[in-house]
């Protein structure tokens, strides 16, 4: 049984206090749900950060609410308890009070966008459930569960805690110990399979790491040691991508995007690396050296950081197809390793560092280089880095001091003379700049 473990004495109000959080909500979902509701999560976390911790208070979280079962409605088969709040909620409101409803069946869980006194606000449902993986890796079985259940199934202590709404004061539930990983800053994993099930727990640490400043608790890294070395999930490097599990797939694309889009990447990826766990994506990348100064070149660029990130693998496009990285991506990536193919393949005795920029404007505009994929590779760095990047600045946007039309009205014809005539004048101005 789950024993709340209480804070210092704080009036119910203590939370929602913070600067743009709703005082009008608990009241209105103890009304709704008795307290049979919890706020879980991050928002915890930061509260506690914030209000025992004395870290500052990083802005609005997330409300992740968490509903146990209450009792049955007269549906067959009864509606997941986030459906039956959600539902109330609704009814209390009215249709003013609510601005969008979604539910989701597969896992009992919603999406509510209140219209309260304080301004719109946009609340996650879920059903309190329990998990059971059929395999590393795989996706969890869910049934609704307790909310003892729902804080077991969670990543890192100081995510698995709840504080009540509705109560007259505010209760913590804190049964795995996350306040104190809190005070000594630490990252410390539920359990002994945890990162078996689920090896994109790493990931998430990694990101909490690079926010926070936290440490991975000694024995968590033990866990992904010996987990790694085990290797227990069905997949291996060189198989079919498309058999990887979702933890070595989609998932762990979805971590690792939350990681370069919305953390400080640089600390988030150091961490990856100093705990061995850059080889869930690829052994190659776990040794390279080079990303972070092809990252930081390819952020200055503009290009999405993902593929940057990939260049160093082993198997690049392999590796983007298990990941299921989006289509352009995936083609960026191609487009790139052609262009490096042929930059590998120049004939050093053809001297292609004095080659005027005409020459290197023939072999960059070709079809199927996009200007992107050159910017890929000045970002990888290589020994035509600086032509490249010239090209990229100033040459691809010079372009003939002539326009077609003006060539005509001085009676060029149409047709593919006047077409060579344009690039010859192109070639003329490019050359002109190393004069």
């Amino acid at each position: 049984m789950m024993r709340p473990f209480s804070l210092v004495p704080l009036p119910a109000s203590a939370f929602w206090d913070l600067p743009g959080l709703p005082p009008s909500l608990p009241p209105l979902l103890a009304a709704a749900a008795g307290d049979r509701v919890a706020l879980v999560g991050g928002a915890v976390r930061d509260f506690l950060l914030h209000r025992v911790h004395h870290a500052p208070w990083q802005g609005v979280p997330d409300l992740d609410l968490v509903v146990e079962l209450a009792c049955r409605d007269d549906a067959d088969p009864p509606l997941a308890p986030a459906h039956q709040l959600a539902r109330r909620l609704i009814q209390g409101l009215g249709p003013a009070g609510v601005l969008s409803y979604r539910e989701h069946t597969a896992y009992g869980t919603a999406e509510l966008e209140l219209n309260l006194e304080e301004g719109p606000l946009l609340l996650d449902l879920a059903s309190a459930r329990h998990e059971v993986y059929p395999a590393p890796g795989e996706n969890p079985r869910v049934a609704f569960g307790s909310l003892a259940d729902d804080l077991a199934r969670r990543d890192f202590t100081i995510n698995a805690m709840a504080l009540m709404v509705g109560e007259a004061s505010t209760t913590l539930l804190d049964p795995h110990g996350g306040q104190a990983d809190l005070g000594s800053r630490q990252l410390r994993l539920l359990h002994g399979s945890s990162l078996q099930d689920d090896p994109t727990r790493i990931v998430r640490g990694a990101r909490y790491a690079a926010r926070l400043g936290f440490a991975l608790a000694p024995e968590s890294l033990e866990q992904w040691t010996t987990t790694v070395a085990r290797w227990p999930w069905a997949w291996r490097p060189g198989d079919p991508p498309a058999q990887a599990p979702p933890a070595l797939a989609t998932r762990l694309r979805m971590e690792l995007d939350l990681l370069l889009e919305r953390e400080p990447w640089r600390p988030g990826l150091v961490a990856l690396q100093s705990w061995g766990a850059l080889v869930l994506l690829d052994p190659d990348l776990q040794r390279d050296r080079c990303w972070p100064w092809r990252l930081r070149h390819a952020e200055r660029m503009g290009l999405p950081l993902f593929p940057a990130l990939l260049q160093a693998a082993g198997d690049p496009l392999a590796l983007a197809e298990r990941l299921q990285l989006p289509h352009h991506h995936q083609q960026l990536l191609a487009q790139a390793l052609v262009l490096g193919q042929r930059l590998a393949a120049l004939d050093p005795g053809q001297a292609p560092a004095l080659w005027p920029p005409s020459r290197w404007c023939a072999l960059l505009e070709t079809p199927g280089v996009s200007a992107e994929a050159v910017a890929l590779v000045v970002a990888a760095g290589g020994p035509w880095r600086r032509p490249l990047l010239r090209w990229w600045l100033r040459w691809r946007h010079l372009r003939s001091p002539r326009t077609a039309a003006s060539l005509i009205e001085a009676g060029m014809a149409p047709g593919p003379q006047l077409g060579e005539r344009l690039r010859q004048l192109r070639a003329e101005r490019l050359d002109a700049e190393r004069r």
